[in-house]
């Protein structure tokens, strides 16, 4: 009777094991405080908050593994996140990871945003959101290590990196006026994603904020320079406008060389358009940009990129 109970529980409990929250596409890592071991197609889903673009959900995931840089290539699930990276560089993550360290890029040099193997009280220097940071493991609890830091610039950077989870948990930037610039907070992980990701490698060409003036505005800036000496494959624009009230207005229209004008814009009194996004093609040479902007308090903020897109199926 007793072995009977026995074979009939293990028959039950294996029955429940893939309700227990184990499935094939559900992992942790190795519990250490070293790098942990990744592989193309992990991937982290985040929910990212901005100031430009409010909150939104993605999935990092890794899409290639560079054997003859040492660098793992991190893309993302949303093509709109991508192009908004480009545009606003506010995911540090996406791109070149290197083996080892998992060091990030910024302006094509390695930065040691995580500092392995994890222990209290170390510091480190690295420059991260164009600002140079002193950082500081400041507790160290299992596999989860808290990092603090400061910028020369006032800035505050926290963040938890957990190691059974492969990466950072939750992250959270605030800039020298107390604007949270971004939070990123971990929803859950796994490997083997199925689907298409990108990664754009973008070139800041404009960034320019434009407020009330007399008469027209006249301003231009070329479509060429990325560091590889590789053509664009589109321009990646971002608009932030604000047109006052009681007779104020804007206009905004963006011509090619060739004569072409692929975005224009009109604002009427009391406007508001915040944190509008998207893409026009790339013609190598100058293009040019004209104004009107009316309104004691008007403004409208211009942020224009290249970008060169890589896309994975995994």
């Amino acid at each position: 009777m007793m072995r009977a109970v026995i074979l009939a529980l293990l028959v039950i409990t294996g029955g429940l094991s893939g309700c227990l929250g184990i499935t094939d596409d559900e992992f942790t890592y190795d519990s250490t405080l070293d790098t942990p071991g990744w592989e193309v197609g992990d991937w982290w889903l985040y929910t990212f908050v901005t100031p430009e673009f409010g909150e939104d959900s993605a999935r990092l995931v890794i899409a290639e593994k560079d054997e003859a840089n040492s660098n793992w290539m991190l893309a993302i699930s949303s093509e709109r996140e991508a192009q908004r990276h480009a545009v606003i560089n506010h995911n540090p993550f996406l791109g070149r990871v290197i083996f080892d360290s998992l060091s990030v890029f910024e302006n094509g040099d390695p930065q040691s945003v995580f500092n392995f193997p994890w222990n209290k009280g170390d510091t480190w220097k690295f420059t991260l959101f164009a600002e140079d940071w002193n950082a500081q493991t400041s507790f160290v609890n299992g596999d989860v290590a808290t990092v603090n830091a400061q910028s020369n610039g006032g800035h505050t950077l926290n963040y938890w990196f957990d190691s059974s989870r492969g990466f950072i948990t939750s992250l959270e930037w605030i800039d020298d006026t107390g604007v949270t610039r971004l939070k990123m907070i971990l929803n859950d992980n796994g490997r083997n994603h199925d689907g298409q990701v990108w990664f754009i490698r973008a070139t800041d060409l404009k960034d320019e904020l434009y407020e009330s003036a007399d008469g027209d505005i006249y301003d231009s800036f070329l479509d060429s320079g990325h560091p590889s000496g590789v053509d664009f494959d589109f321009l990646v624009w971002y608009l932030d406008v604000d047109i006052s009230g009681g007779g104020g207005s804007g206009t905004l229209s963006l011509k090619d060389h060739a004569g072409a004008t692929p975005l224009a814009r009109a604002w009427g009194s009391n406007s508001r358009e915040s944190g509008s996004i998207g893409t026009i093609p790339s013609n190598t040479g100058e293009y040019s940009l004209t104004i009107t902007l009316n309104g004691q308090d008007s403004y409208i903020h211009l942020k224009v990129a290249g970008g060169i897109q890589t896309t994975w199926v995994l």
